[in-house]
C-alpha cells in the first residue's frame, strides 16, 4: 500500500481540488456535490457507544488498552483542558469561517501546501465534492492569520497556539497510556512519544448550511495519516459531558 505522500505524487492535487464553493451564494444543491444514498451505521434500535475513559481513574491505561483493541477509538473526559479555552477556540474558528469568501481566499494554501484554508485534502480521491470547508495549522498560524485580519490577527494566533499546546499534552499523555498498555518499556515509550511531539496539525472544519443536506457528505469516510487524532465534539451535537474528546487510531 502507497503512503499518503506516494498518493498525492501520483495524483496531485490542482486548484480546483483546493477551493471551496462560495457556500454563501448557493440556494440549491449543485450536481458536483450530490453524493449517492448511503446506509446508516445503525438503523435497528440496538444502537452502541465507543468506550469513555476518565483519565483520573486509576485503571486508565488498561480502559485505553482494551478500547485500542476493541474499538480504535475511546472517548476521555478529565483531560485537565479548560472549558473556555474549547468556548474561544469555537468564537475564533466561527469569527474565521464567517469571512466573506474571497477574504478567506487570501489565506488559500497551495496545491502542494499542508496548511491554510481550502477544501479536505482527501477530496481528489473522490469524485463528488464535500460540503466542507476547513483550516490547517501546522506551528504559527501567524502568516495566514495575518492575510484574513490585517489589523486584528493576535487573538486568533494566540488562542489556536495555547490550544495546540493544551492538545500536544494530551497528545503525549494518551500515547504514553496506550504504549504502555502494550507493555513496551519507559524508555522506548519517552523515545517515541518524544519522536512524535512535533509531527502534529490543528485542523479546524466547517460543515456550512445545505439547502439539501440528505443528498450531501460533509466529510467522506476516510482514515487519518496520523497516528493519533483528536477530536473534539462541539456544541453543534449534544454529548453527555461539555468536557469529553474523541480520541481515535
Amino acid at each position: 500500500m502507497s503512503t499518503l505522500s506516494e498518493a498525492y505524487r501520483d495524483l496531485p492535487h490542482h486548484p480546483h481540488h483546493i477551493i471551496p464553493l462560495d457556500f454563501d451564494s448557493v440556494r440549491t444543491l449543485p450536481d458536483s456535490h450530490v453524493w449517492p444514498p448511503t446506509p446508516h451505521a445503525f438503523e435497528s434500535e440496538d444502537r452502541v457507544s465507543i468506550p469513555t475513559v476518565d483519565l483520573t481513574d486509576p485503571d486508565a491505561g488498561k480502559l485505553i488498552g482494551h478500547a485500542c483493541e476493541a474499538w480504535g477509538a475511546f472517548q476521555v473526559t478529565n483531560h485537565d483542558i479548560p472549558l473556555d479555552l474549547f468556548h474561544e477556540v469555537e468564537s475564533e474558528a466561527r469569527r474565521l469561517f464567517s469571512l466573506p469568501t474571497g477574504q478567506k481566499l487570501k489565506a488559500l494554501r497551495s496545491p502542494g501546501g499542508a496548511t491554510g484554508y481550502g477544501l479536505a485534502r482527501i477530496s481528489p480521491f473522490f469524485n463528488k465534492y464535500m460540503w466542507h470547508e476547513g483550516f490547517t495549522i501546522m506551528g504559527s498560524s501567524t502568516d495566514h492569520a495575518r492575510d484574513l485580519w490585517p489589523n486584528d490577527y493576535q487573538r486568533f494566533c494566540d488562542v489556536m497556539e495555547d490550544y495546540q499546546k493544551k492538545l500536544k499534552e494530551l497528545a503525549r499523555t494518551l500515547m504514553h497510556l496506550v504504549l504502555k498498555s502494550l507493555d513496551i518499556s519507559e524508555e522506548e515509550i519517552s523515545r517515541v512519544v518524544s519522536a512524535g511531539g512535533d509531527s502534529t496539525a490543528l485542523q479546524l472544519n466547517s460543515y456550512p448550511l445545505c439547502p439539501d443536506p440528505n443528498r450531501a457528505m460533509g466529510l467522506a469516510p476516510h482514515t487519518d495519516t496520523s497516528l493519533l487524532t483528536i477530536l473534539h465534539q462541539s456544541t453543534v451535537k449534544a454529548c453527555k459531558s461539555s468536557k469529553k474528546e474523541l480520541v481515535g487510531f
